[in-house]
């Protein structure tokens, strides 16, 4: 520790402990093996040859107009977990729970809109998706994953935002980093489908590898501590984003899901669990499956899954009632009038709290190491499958707890005449 200060003290002598880039800490740490150095908030480069310095510490002043957003100081509620990547987490038999979700969940609040789905909320509202980060945590995840889900060119675009496109995804990162480091989880950056891309068009994957080369780069330049790459039903996009976070990520782990529709093969005709395979030969360190299916449809092909995908296997379901006839969210009617309830009256079709416990149960039994909610997920859900994982959140102290209802939990001679009132049952029936 001794010499690894006197190292930052004689190449940056007017900067504080805590103010090295995120890359520069992390050699020098390798170096002397220590896993104390607290990691930095994004900051600009120096645009002199210099560039890996942040800004704010080099010490060619009138060149350099960076600036750092969030130095650490190293602390948080779980400071002696912090320095474990999600490799040595799971190296360590740990389970990760990741919460997901926050394009649908920031719709529903009404920062963001339905159809085109593009996350302007953390250019304009960025406090309400920090909140939605720290709600997650207090709910039990592991990561705080960056808002940048559909935050690539082909999505600015269409909205007239695309100047705006480098931005969005650097304060999104700060964001994510920020409530990260306040209470020791990991941050991931976040590669998703294109929805553009054709296997069968030459210039389309050329475009495909420059969507996520820029945003895996930024993610680096953000701190990230992994990627996480999804909602891809293309085995070959897929690929491309594993190929640019090996290729541009500086060594940060890669997790790659393929979403299952419909049918149990991908849209360019593989298979789902070869698919899953495949990538998991090409270096993916975790893979799996994410949005398109509720739990009851999800899990007859992630045990298929299981089966050959030899490490962590990541499952993170949709919320909602699927069925074996209507096996995705987006087939799924309503009971009453058999309208299709895709994308904007699904309510009716939530899964409630005892069908995601029931669904982490079996995830747990198969041997499911990462574990979250997609599209639909609120954060009493991600309780339930933190509950269920072991885990103790924050938001455990809130826990039910009928004993102490004044109808059901029987506290007073009337208890149960008035939940009788309630339900329409008989007294006692009722209890």
């Amino acid at each position: 520790m001794k010499s690894l200060r006197l190292l930052s003290y004689m190449c940056f002598p007017s900067c504080s402990y805590a103010q090295f880039d995120s890359r520069i800490c992390q050699k020098v740490r390798r170096i002397f093996k220590d896993p104390g150095v607290p990691k930095t908030g994004f900051a600009p480069k120096c645009q002199l040859a210099h560039s890996h310095i942040p800004a704010t510490i080099c010490q060619v002043k009138p060149a350099c107009s960076g600036q750092l957003t969030q130095p650490l100081t190293g602390k948080g509620r779980h400071d002696g977990h912090r320095s474990k990547g999600l490799r040595e987490r799971l190296r360590d038999g740990e389970d990760i729970i990741c919460a997901e979700g926050y394009m649908w969940e920031l719709e529903r609040r009404g920062y963001l809109k339905s159809g085109v789905f593009t996350p302007e909320v953390v250019l304009d509202h960025p406090e309400r998706v920090t909140n939605l980060h720290e709600e997650y945590v207090h709910a039990g995840s592991d990561i705080v994953e960056a808002f940048t889900y559909y935050g690539h060119r082909e999505k600015l675009r269409l909205i007239g935002r695309e100047d705006e496109l480098e931005k969005l995804n650097l304060t999104a990162l700060s964001l994510a980093r920020s409530v990260a480091d306040k209470h020791g989880c990991l941050m991931a950056g976040n590669l998703s489908n294109t929805t553009s891309f054709d296997p069968d068009d030459a210039t389309i994957i050329e475009r495909t590898r420059e969507i996520f080369k820029e945003q895996v780069e930024w993610a680096v330049r953000g701190g990230a501590d992994m990627m996480i790459a999804e909602t891809f039903n293309d085995l070959g996009e897929a690929k491309l984003a594993l190929e640019a976070i090996q290729k541009y990520g500086n060594g940060i782990p890669a997790v790659v899901t393929l979403t299952p529709y419909f049918h149990d093969v991908t849209t360019d005709g593989v298979p789902i669990p070869q698919a899953l395979r495949e990538l998991e030969q090409l270096g993916a360190d975790v893979v799996g499956l994410n949005c398109g299916r509720g739990p009851k449809t999800f899990l007859p092909l992630l045990k298929e899954a299981r089966k050959v995908v030899k490490g962590p296997l990541a499952a993170l379901p949709v919320p909602f009632r699927t069925t074996p006839k209507q096996k995705t969210f987006q087939s799924l009617t309503d009971p009453e009038n058999g309208k299709k309830l895709y994308p904007l009256d699904l309510a009716c079709v939530q899964c409630n709290r005892s069908d995601i416990r029931e669904f982490a149960l079996e995830a747990r039994d198969l041997g499911v190491r990462y574990v979250g909610l997609c599209c639909g997920s609120t954060s009493n859900l991600v309780r339930e499958l933190a509950l269920v994982y072991g885990r103790n959140p924050p938001s455990a102290k809130f826990e039910p707890d009928l004993s102490k209802n004044f109808a059901m939990g029987g506290l007073y001679r009337r208890s149960s005449h008035i939940l009788s009132h309630m339900t329409g049952e008989e007294d006692g029936a009722a209890s």
